[in-house]
């Protein structure tokens, strides 16, 4: 199978990459898109969790659906049989999987998994994960991980991820900060370490971290050199950012929306909440109305309850004139004012 477009990536986010929210970044520039970080052990075990994630991704396999093709999916685990069972269950609704390698959480510490398995004597056991997920499963193997815990970080790095790519790895995703459960961002990431890590591998690489804006990204690919680059959590204020766009944030908010109307199935009312909270605390945080609009939002008890907020007083409070239809979004979402 062809390795993905790398060039504009939305990263996996807990509870946040939705297919909804995919397929929004989809339209909007982003080339490939992740899923979030799914348990290899609940797939197996829990029905529950499998059928709603099948769902998730068979979004993208609906004929009316292509703009969310492709999709990877991020697995955690740390067994490699588990791991390679896991993705059998949806390695026909993907088109790459990824090992997590940098999930800070302290559930990633306690389960040994993530980010807590870059010490040196973890090695030999992921290099056996990635090994059999290259060997046994159909889609391309990637890997997204963190600095290596060493007092030579850099060279430790590029050594481990040496090693995953002879293991089989197709491309590597580098987020070159420390692991750490209390500060998920210590300092900013050090884009020297992955400009020195394509310089070492032979697969692509791609650079994650230290991106808010249109220019950061193409600084950050002028000094890594890198393969493409991933975007998290500025894209869930401006989802547009792969266009260099700075959209309306009611505007966006409602074509969100839309989407979700349209796929009622694949996105937790709080996955949804949180999105439009996003768009709109991206350029409104600051504005003397902005308390009054977490306030409605969380008395908000679904979607309609949320359309209707942003069209009746988050537009009153804009200084907007009211408006109650379904007009669709104009094409044109470049514009700035909140």
């Amino acid at each position: 199978m062809a390795l993905p477009d790398l060039t504009y990536i939305a990263a996996p986010m807990v509870k946040q990459s939705d297919a909804p929210f995919r397929l929004l970044t989809r339209r909007y520039g982003t080339t490939l898109t992740y899923t979030q970080m799914l348990d290899s052990h609940k797939l197996l075990e829990d029905r529950d969790y499998l059928e709603f994630h099948e769902r998730d991704l068979t979004l993208e396999r609906c004929a009316w659906s292509g703009m969310d093709k492709p999709v990877v999916v991020q697995l955690c685990g740390n067994d490699p049989e588990t791991i390679v069972q896991a993705g059998k269950k949806i390695q026909g609704l993907c088109d790459g999987i990824d090992l997590n390698l940098g999930c800070p959480q302290e559930q990633a510490r306690e389960g040994h998994y993530g980010g807590y398995l870059l010490a040196k004597k973890d090695w030999p056991l992921v290099q056996s994960i990635v090994f059999a997920m290259s060997h046994l499963l159909q889609p391309p193997t990637s890997v997204k991980l963190r600095l290596c815990p060493s007092s030579s970080p850099a060279s430790s790095t590029i050594a481990f991820a040496t090693l995953l790519e002879q293991a089989g790895a197709s491309w590597v995703t580098l987020h070159a900060r420390h692991v750490s459960a209390r500060r998920r961002r210590q300092g900013a990431a050090d884009l020297d370490v992955v400009r020195a890590l394509k310089k070492a591998l032979r697969v692509p690489v791609v650079s994650n971290g230290n991106v808010r804006t249109w220019e950061d990204m193409q600084k950050n690919k002028e000094e890594t050199e890198a393969d493409g680059i991933m975007v998290g959590e500025t894209l869930l204020g401006n989802p547009c950012l792969f266009a260099n766009v700075i959209p309306d944030p009611v505007r966006i908010s409602l074509e969100y929306l839309e989407i979700c109307k349209e796929l009622p199935d694949v996105a937790t009312y709080k996955t949804i909440e949180a999105h439009i909270k996003h768009f709109i605390e991206f350029q409104c945080s600051r504005r003397p109305w902005y308390n009054k609009f977490r306030a409605a939002l969380s008395a908000c008890e679904g979607v309609d309850d949320v359309e209707h907020l942003l069209r009746t007083k988050v537009t009153r409070w804009r200084g907007r004139a009211a408006r109650d239809d379904h007009e669709a979004c104009p094409d044109d979402l470049e514009y700035t004012t909140a």
